[in-house]
């Protein structure tokens, strides 16, 4: 509840209506140099409708949601390849946001790009999320990140707020174990995909990036409408809790893709910034992310 009652406060709404947790949008594109047959084209845009209605429509907490106060959110899955008939493989991109205190602006939150992605479908077939059990692949992929977001987004407006969800997306994580689908296990290469999102997000370790989270939006984001100045020095301590994780995680999925989302945002927050300022931000960017220095440098301009 602690999103929904800092919410009330933000948009002085008081009376709720039948609206879930979700405001996410939907699209499938294919790959431009894929046949696709009459009957697969079919089952695509079908399939479109039914992840919509199942993101969009399924009950992931307990909590009361109005209208105003879902979690703004959007997938893309891209179809690269069809290995059989029914069978579809690619990549499915998963963006969030949340509002800004007293502001039009939306803070962009979570944007990942998961490259792991196969799953089948035929026409007229629904999509359940199965909290105990692996259902089918495609299913517990989004109900991973349904969950994922909403954890992500409930520890923005208090602290650790997200836990419950995170827990929710790990179980979802060790029914696929025995799937034998990729994305799901600790030992694939590298660790960029659905375990270690998640699995990282509940280790003590990675504690700081939690509260930095909270920091960045609560004390700095929802502050800037009051005062700018002080909202962006509250951002720039809430960074600075970063360190400690990069210093011993280099490199992370979970705090590139966190700087990831927020370095547009800085650029245009610290437009009007002075040099020290500007430089002070890029110093310590490129500190927690130094793969993407160059993109960091843009800001002193």
């Amino acid at each position: 509840m602690h999103r929904i009652l800092l919410l009330i406060l933000i948009t002085g709404f008081t009376q709720f209506y039948d609206a879930q947790e979700l405001n996410c949008q939907v699209s499938i594109i294919t790959d431009a140099k894929l046949e696709v047959t009459t009957t697969e084209q079919q089952a695509l845009e079908q399939l479109e409708e039914v992840i919509f209605d199942f993101m969009n429509s399924t009950k992931w907490t307990k909590d009361k949601f109005n209208i105003e106060e879902r979690i703004n959110c959007s997938i893309q899955l891209q179809i690269k390849n069809i290995p059989t008939m029914g069978t579809f493989s690619g990549s499915i991109q998963v963006l969030m946001s949340r509002p800004a205190f007293n502001s039009s602006y939306n803070s962009l939150v979570f944007n990942f790009m998961d490259e792991n992605v196969v799953f089948s479908y035929s026409r007229n077939t629904p999509l359940y999320y199965a909290k105990n059990a692996f259902r089918d692949n495609l299913s517990s992929i989004l109900s991973f990140y349904a969950l994922f977001m909403i954890g992500t987004d409930y520890d923005t407006f208090s602290p650790n707020a997200g836990t419950p969800y995170f827990t929710e997306a790990q179980q979802i994580v060790s029914n696929a174990q025995t799937s034998g689908a990729a994305g799901w296990k600790a030992s694939e290469t590298g660790k960029r995909n659905r375990y270690w999102l998640v699995d990282n997000s509940l280790q003590q370790l990675f504690q700081p990036l939690r509260d930095c989270m909270y920091a960045y939006h609560r004390k700095g984001i929802d502050k800037l409408y009051e005062d700018k100045k002080d909202g962006i020095k509250e951002i720039y301590k809430a960074l600075l809790k970063l360190k400690p994780v990069v210093q011993t995680r280099p490199n992370t999925v979970n705090i590139i893709n966190f700087v990831y989302c927020k370095t547009d945002e800085l650029k245009s927050l610290l437009s009007e910034s002075d040099t020290k300022q500007k430089t002070d931000f890029v110093n310590l960017l490129k500190r927690l992310d130094p793969g993407n220095s160059s993109k960091f440098q843009a800001i002193l301009n």
